[in-house]
């Protein structure tokens, strides 16, 4: 059992493979600074900010004893041959960053925004950038500040 904080990780699951290194690499960080964890899986970035929504409500409404210090969001959108990657990346950022400052969230952002697979992975994988474990060592760095200024 963890003495430290509790942490939803909300990870996107469309590129399975490239999920799977920023999983690893958050789960690390997490475990390693005493951390616990719940994981839930969406099937892409998009659906991302509606299940922070779904938890915070839950603890609205009391339907859960749950309860969570931070946020730490993984997954990944690749630019293609339309714009559907900008409206997918543009609103996945828009709504985690409005419910941030709405609900006073820390939150570790580790979506990647990328032109290529092999982009994605050089920023995912544990042993090149770790964005999985920058992002959740950026999540526990917000739950202190909140602290540090009685929130």
């Amino acid at each position: 059992m963890t003495t430290g904080p509790r942490i939803l990780i909300v990870e996107a699951r469309f590129y399975e493979d490239i999920a799977d290194h920023l999983v690893k690499g958050a789960v690390q960080e997490l475990t390693a600074q005493g951390a616990g964890y719940k994981r839930v899986i969406v099937p892409g970035v998009l659906e991302i900010p509606a299940v922070i929504r779904f938890a915070i409500r839950s603890m609205e409404l009391r339907a859960t004893d749950m309860r969570f210090a931070g946020y730490v969001v993984l997954g990944c959108a690749i630019r293609g041959e339309t714009d559907h990657y900008d409206h997918v990346a543009r609103e996945a950022m828009t709504g985690i960053q409005t419910l941030a400052l709405e609900y006073s969230l820390a939150v570790g952002n580790g979506i990647l925004t990328v032109a290529n697979r092999d982009q994605a992975m050089a920023r995912a994988r544990g042993d090149m950038k770790n964005l999985g474990g920058k992002a959740a060592k950026a999540c526990l760095r917000m739950i202190d500040i909140k602290r540090e200024l009685g929130l």
